[in-house]
């Protein structure tokens, strides 16, 4: 009987990307120059102006995709469905609308879906980050997605 759930794990070395909407960029910048020797471990992936702004201030590598804006937010989580990105810090700013809320949404929606560590906020990502399973590999249990696919497509006429 195929099981109802996969295990995949999460590598020592960790594929964090790392956002922020405009008003929380200055603070994720200091938290990456305040944790630099933390992340200079681990591949690091972003949206695009956060990714720029972080390498150009910090020196720490980032790959950088579009801006959240115009897609952004959609390659990150793409990312986290091809396995490629597992863990999020995204410092979002509740106290702005942003125009591209539905994507924010959506990519915090697919890292639920996936079990992916996200930290919203500072406190979290310190959490996170400083946790002894970042030294770590860590299995975590995702739902078995092809079963899903072949139970839905058989009952649906």
């Amino acid at each position: 009987m195929e099981p109802d759930f996969l295990t995949l794990t999460i590598g020592r070395q960790k594929n964090i990307a790392l956002i922020a909407h405009d008003g929380k960029k200055a603070e994720l910048i200091q938290w990456c120059k305040d944790n630099a020797e933390i992340l200079k471990k681990h591949f690091l992936c972003g949206t695009g102006t956060t990714a720029k702004m972080i390498t150009d201030q910090t020196g720490l590598p980032v790959k950088g995709y579009n801006s959240g804006p115009l897609g952004g937010d959609q390659q990150i989580g793409a990312k986290i469905v091809e396995g490629k990105v597992d863990f999020v810090i995204f410092f979002s700013d509740p106290l702005t609308a942003a125009p591209h809320d539905p994507d924010v949404k959506a990519l915090l929606r697919i890292a639920q879906v996936y079990d992916i560590p996200i930290a919203n906020n500072k406190a979290t990502a310190d959490f996170m980050i400083h946790s002894e399973l970042m030294d770590e590999e860590y299995n975590h249990n995702v739902i078995n997605f092809n079963k899903n696919i072949r139970q839905r497509a058989s009952t649906i006429k």
